[in-house]
């Protein structure tokens, strides 16, 4: 008995030797995989960083951009603004020179026809024509320079 008992422990032993070589086969076998796979990861996460990086200077590079386009929007709302400003005020100052032409143009007008006679007396002579362009002229002149 004792040999049989013997014989039965060593074949016990030898079957999970025989399972634990098969485990350690698989376990080596899985193991090179997580190796690869750690090695693929790696390379991924590498290039999520560097995709990361590239992003980062992107922004950077847009940001800048965005600035520069504001910055040159604002300066050109404000010549904007200011050219509307000068070309209101130059229009003023046109209504008041078409104003005084046309005073001047109406007190210049000859008298043709006798009924207006009486009303010519009430107009102005042509001296006084004169006198009104000249003034007209020395407004135009002491505003800014500007001519229409």
């Amino acid at each position: 008995m004792n040999h049989s008992l013997g014989m039965a422990i060593e074949t016990l032993v030898a079957i999970l030797l025989m399972l634990t070589i098969v485990y350690c086969v698989t376990l080596n076998k899985r193991l090179t995989r997580l190796k690869a796979d750690e090695h693929s990861l790696k390379a991924v996460i590498g290039e999520l960083i560097t995709a990361t990086e590239i992003a980062e200077r992107a922004i950077g590079g847009l940001k800048l951009a965005v600035r520069d386009v504001n910055e040159n929007l604002g300066s050109q709302l404000a010549a904007a603004t200011q050219m509307s400003e000068q070309l209101y005020k130059q229009l003023g100052e046109a209504d008041n020179v078409v104003r005084r032409l046309s005073k001047i143009a109406v007190a210049a007008r000859p008298v043709t026809n006798p009924e207006t006679v009486a009303v010519s007396a009430a107009k102005p002579s042509s001296a006084k024509a004169v006198a009104a362009a000249a003034e007209a002229f020395s407004e135009r002149r002491r505003s800014n320079g500007i001519a229409a």
